[in-house]
């Protein structure tokens, strides 16, 4: 008899995740090594449409969430995990995405380097405030007894703390930073994908066993992720440079972030480590399949 999405707890023992948070950081360690001192002074030149893609994602998306969590009635594990993933930071593969779809490059590296830096503190006041305000997560966070303030330690370590050291060595070494930043981006991103492979295979029976109660909710909540990028920015004037890049940061979460929290600080709950590893295979094959779609045709405001 199959248990009660709810009451499955996922296995992931502890060596793998300490070796998960690991190349988290190495994955951030990364992205730094491709931010420069200019990607935060381009905020100075393009504050407006940062304000916009900061606020569509911390502001906008959440709250869209929880609403869509509302309108579909999922499960509350399901639920917690819709929200935990929306207040993710976005992953460097936007960057990527964003090129293909020919959007605003420096726009989006900004953005990635700027929501990374706010995640440390956005993102656990986040999940406590939408999970304790929806009436069915708010019971199991409180059984969780999730503390805000450990969690936005455990992300200093896995986000912050890596970020900084990425950035002060491609400031001290920038002969090295150019020759191993590319390497090291693709080997921490094909590490981290090879670990969301391993949570799925160690935990295949679930997977196949819940996976229909949260594909449709994990298409749609993509879908609306990305629409609220490209609404924010087109509701306020954002040329369509600036739409595309947009779009894609707010649709690009960080869902193996998201299975590292949920590993660590929820007990591998069941609807929670379906949506975050659901999320993660689907969330690149809609970016691609959209900045493909995009990238057919030159975007307006783009300089040439």
């Amino acid at each position: 008899m199959m248990l009660p999405v709810d009451e499955v707890r996922l296995n992931f023992n502890p060596a793998s995740l300490v070796l998960l948070n690991v190349v988290l950081g190495f994955l951030m360690f990364g992205i730094a090594l491709d931010t420069k001192a200019e990607d935060f002074k381009r905020v100075l030149r393009m504050p407006f449409a940062m304000a916009v893609g900061i606020a569509a994602q911390f502001i906008v998306l959440p709250a869209a969430t929880f609403v869509l969590t509302l309108l579909l009635k999922p499960g509350p594990s399901i639920a917690l995990g819709m929200i935990l993933v929306a207040c993710c930071p976005p992953g460097n593969i936007s960057n990527i995405l964003t090129h293909r779809a020919g959007g605003n490059v420096a726009l989006s590296v900004s953005m990635t380097a700027i929501s990374n830096a706010l995640a440390i503190v956005l993102m656990p006041l986040n999940v406590a405030f939408w999970g304790g305000l929806h009436p069915t997560a708010a019971p199991l966070l409180r059984s969780i007894a999730l503390d805000p303030l450990e969690m936005g330690g455990h992300i200093i370590a896995i986000i912050g703390l890596p970020f900084v050291l990425g950035i002060a060595f491609a400031n001290r070494l920038p002969a090295l930073t150019e020759r191993i930043k590319k390497p090291a981006r693709i080997a921490s991103f094909a590490c981290l994908v090879l670990f969301i492979l391993a949570a799925v295979a160690g935990n295949w029976r679930y997977f196949l066993d819940y996976v229909g109660l949260v594909i449709l909710a994990v298409v749609l909540h993509d879908a609306l992720a990305f629409g609220i990028g490209y609404a924010c920015a087109s509701l306020t004037g954002l040329k369509e440079y600036e739409r595309r890049a947009v779009s894609i940061e707010v649709g690009i979460r960080n869902a193996g972030l998201g299975l590292v929290l949920i590993f660590g600080f929820f007990g591998g709950l069941g609807g929670m480590a379906v949506v975050a590893g659901v999320w993660g295979f689907w969330d690149i094959i809609a970016g691609l399949a959209l900045a493909s779609w995009w990238g057919r045709k030159p975007a307006e405001g783009r300089p040439q």
